[in-house]
């Protein structure tokens, strides 16, 4: 997110305004957003939602929301009363014309006000179920409220369908009313600041950028651990499961990020252009092969932090015969020039170990040669550290001091927040989407190569039900998945990469 652009007045349309994702994320984005002063003294916010009768009620929500949740507080009474003018509230179904004609009165009596200084300016987010997107679409088209004089934007959430044929139906309802420039597609991991890093560690150094190929990088992993089980999403997670809800979208994102070429230019388009041909040379399996590439698998119960949990067949709402995987690991390969051979493991799970998000890029070993003469020297490695924290280290070997020729890992670190919080995805994301900047969004095309790549994998599943396996809450998945990198004679590295005693090998790294 750059701070200095500008920003004009606008008016932005919360849809699922009581719900738990404004309450959340939005809210206090938005909060953070004002006290950074990133946003104009002219724009207005209108929720829409049914469970709030009064605008007082919803003010009192919004600072509930920014008390619990938010990154910035509100130091005094006068600086929230300036901050919370700015909110009004329309109750109102996602289906009733009458209720979009009230946000279309609050929105024209607003730009006459702000007339001088830019007006027509409309986000509208629509945080609520993506089965009623095309309604929304279609009514905020009929309404007049897309016919304005300045910009109009449409922000919505993941899932983007539940496949290829449901995503495409679905970007054809919101076209009717949106163009693709005019709709923003939140993957709140491109929102992260280690996220968007990457492309400038990987395209801003000289000491990256000639050995970011096959030749000089022996793997790469993308973990994405979770320690949560299923909690209040049993309705949407046991029909999407892990491999839709995570691996779709997050997890091929993160892929593009590090496999992308250069773009031409730092714009929008050309760095889509470059993702859009990442999933291009991204290798697809058919049915048969899926099991040869693809581990699925189901939590069972176990002790997560001391206490006991349940497995998931036994979560409330869920099926107890359920099929459905709360953990995925693959093996991709990107067949082009640059990364021709080199395996990409992917891993995402519920009720893990850790919670964390983590890229490690591992590079070729040295020749057994000299020091590597037992074969005992560690990779080099540059790990990319999301969540918990976010930091880059490179994996180095070197002498430990005092010993005759004994050679330990030290890990160089750069922390990007170990000295203040930064700022929170959503923060970035709205920002972005207010001043015009889709860098950060889904393309429709990545939407539809993304669904293209997995449709087949769950396919597979479906008709093949034994190919389930089971893990203990606590741990790394099932056995399965550490067997995939063991055919290639590798393993997963620890995340944070402290003593971990899952990974024998991982030894203790020094950092300095």
């Amino acid at each position: 997110m750059t701070s200095n652009r500008s920003v004009g007045s606008f008016s932005l349309v919360i849809f699922g305004a009581t719900g738990d994702l404004a309450k959340r994320k939005l809210f206090p984005a938005l909060f953070s957003l004002y006290k950074r002063e990133q946003l104009p003294e002219d724009f207005q916010v209108i929720g829409i939602g049914r469970s709030i009768r009064n605008v007082g009620d919803f003010h009192q929500a919004v600072k509930d929301s920014v008390h619990s949740f938010g990154r910035i507080k509100a130091e005094n009474e006068e600086e929230w009363s300036r901050f919370i003018r700015h909110f009004q509230f329309v109750t109102s179904s996602v289906d009733d014309p009458a209720g979009y004609q009230q946000m279309k009165t609050l929105i024209d009596e607003k730009e006459k006000a702000w007339q001088g200084a830019g007006n027509g300016n409309r986000l509208f987010y629509l945080a609520i179920a993506p089965d009623l997107y095309g309604t929304v679409s279609s009514h905020l088209k009929e309404s007049g409220l897309t016919r304005t004089n300045g910009w109009k934007r449409i922000i919505i959430e993941k899932p983007i369908g539940h496949d290829y044929e449901s995503a495409k139906q679905l970007n054809e309802q919101i076209k009717k009313a949106f163009t693709e420039e005019e709709i923003y597609r939140i993957d709140h991991y491109l929102g992260k600041e280690m996220v968007q890093n990457i492309e400038v560690l990987r395209f801003a150094n000289s000491l990256f950028e000639p050995i970011w190929n096959h030749q000089y990088i022996e793997s790469v992993q993308i973990t994405a651990s979770e320690t949560v089980g299923v909690e209040q999403r049993a309705g949407y997670y046991d029909q999407a499961g892990a491999l839709r809800d995570m691996v779709q979208n997050h997890m091929l994102q993160m892929l593009m990020m590090v496999c992308m070429e250069p773009p031409s230019r730092l714009k929008t388009e050309a760095i889509h252009d470059e993702k859009i041909k990442v999933l291009r040379s991204l290798r697809r399996y058919d049915q048969e092969e899926v099991g040869k590439y693809f581990v699925r698998a189901q939590y069972q119960e176990g002790v997560m932090g001391e206490k006991p949990v349940p497995a998931y067949r036994e979560e409330k709402g869920i099926d107890p015969r359920s099929m459905t995987e709360t953990f995925v690991a693959a093996k991709l390969f990107v067949d082009n020039l640059r990364w021709a051979g080199v395996p990409f493991y992917i891993r995402t799970g519920k009720r893990m170990t850790e919670k964390v998000t983590q890229i490690v890029i591992q590079f070729k070993e040295m020749p057994r040669i000299y020091f590597n003469k037992q074969n005992n020297l560690r990779p080099n490695l540059l790990v990319i550290s999301i969540h918990p924290e976010e930091s880059v280290k490179l994996v180095l070997n070197a002498k430990e001091a005092g010993s005759d020729h004994q050679i330990v890992p030290v890990a160089l670190e750069f922390c990007h927040n170990c000295e203040q919080r930064s700022p929170e995805a959503y923060e970035s994301l709205i920002y972005d989407a207010i001043v015009g900047d889709q860098t950060f969004f889904t393309h429709w095309e990545e939407v539809a190569l993304s669904w293209k790549f997995i449709d087949p994998v769950h396919q597979a599943w479906t008709q093949e039900q034994d190919s389930l396996h089971f893990y203990k809450s606590g741990t790394w998945g099932p056995q399965a998945a550490h067997d995939l990198l063991a055919e290639e004679g590798h393993h997963w590295w620890p995340p944070i990469l402290q003593n971990d005693p899952q990974v024998v090998t991982a030894g203790e790294l020094k950092t300095t």
